[in-house]
């Protein structure tokens, strides 16, 4: 059984596989990487390294040839994803592999969010090519969050326009760990998990969280999403990096990053990781 994993460089990939390696033999995991010399920590773990480059559809079909399993990670060039996915799927029928998995996003097929596009049209190009799938359909990472945890307690502001809507994140730790099992188990052909953390959070909360941490006062600073926008710009983020933040915010009040499924929960056979407990671990000291 070999079971590859796209973008293994990554911080989601590099996660998997070594939850993978929990489950199955190192010499059963095929790491698909751009650039090999990112790679070398997978290789001394006795992984097999294939070059695999989205911008070079030549190196696709021959990087699966003998793969069981693949994993299609989500790519990260957001308006060219769906293009580079369509590619992986074409090069997985030609080179017979049976089964793909896709890290999708919560309720994709429904989602407001502006990001949910091109995971709608990956889905559907899965469906529609024959293959055997599963969809693992991840709310927001808590990472997400947490980035800027240690400059809003040095500022003691968290800028938001969420508002009090809820939010279901999860750790990328516990979204790699449901990835890994549902590759190295069965039962999963054709099924769609929504995964999302068990418990949820405002934006408040968030700030409560921080300040409680970290000992020092946080205060939540409600905005407009063009007050947002502008601050962020002023910042010096990217633009597509601005509009996914402020996207997120507005829609957090529709309800996009709320979830009541314990899909989660139920594959990794645990409560997932909360985002205060990761918040706290910031601030402690060894």
């Amino acid at each position: 059984m070999k079971i590859a994993i796209t973008g293994a460089t990554g911080q989601l990939g590099e996660l998997i596989i070594q939850a993978l390696l929990t489950h199955i033999p190192a010499d059963n995991i095929v790491a698909l990487v751009r650039n090999k010399t990112k790679a070398l920590k997978l290789k001394q773990q006795n992984i097999e390294l294939r070059h695999f480059d989205y911008d070079s559809p030549e190196t696709l079909a021959p990087a699966l040839i003998g793969i069981d399993k693949l994993l299609l990670i989500s790519a990260n060039e957001i308006g060219r994803r769906t293009a580079q996915h369509q590619a992986v799927i074409e090069a997985a029928k030609n080179a017979k592999v049976p089964y793909i998995a896709y890290t999708s996003l919560l309720r994709a097929n429904t989602s407001s969010l502006g990001l949910a596009q091109e995971h709608r049209e990956t889905e559907a190009l899965i469906q529609a090519s024959g293959l055997t799938y599963t969809f693992l359909r991840n709310n927001w990472y808590s990472e997400n969050y947490i980035a800027g945890v240690v400059q809003n307690a040095a500022s003691g502001q968290l800028f938001s326009a969420a508002k009090d809507g809820k939010i279901s994140s999860a750790s990328r730790t516990d979204y790699a760990e449901a990835a890994a099992i549902v590759l190295a188990s069965t039962n999963h052909d054709n099924k769609t998990y929504e995964l999302a953390g068990s418990e949820n959070f405002t934006k408040l909360d968030l700030a409560k969280f921080i300040e409680k941490a970290s000992g020092k006062k946080v205060s939540r600073i409600e905005l407009s999403a063009s007050d947002l926008t502008h601050g962020l710009q002023q910042a010096g983020l990217p633009e597509t990096l601005i509009s996914v933040i402020v996207d997120a915010d507005i829609q957090t009040v529709e309800g996009a990053m709320y979830s009541e499924s314990k899909d989660l929960e139920q594959l990794i056979g645990h409560k997932p990781i909360t985002i205060q407990s990761q918040i706290e671990a910031l601030f402690t000291v060894d």
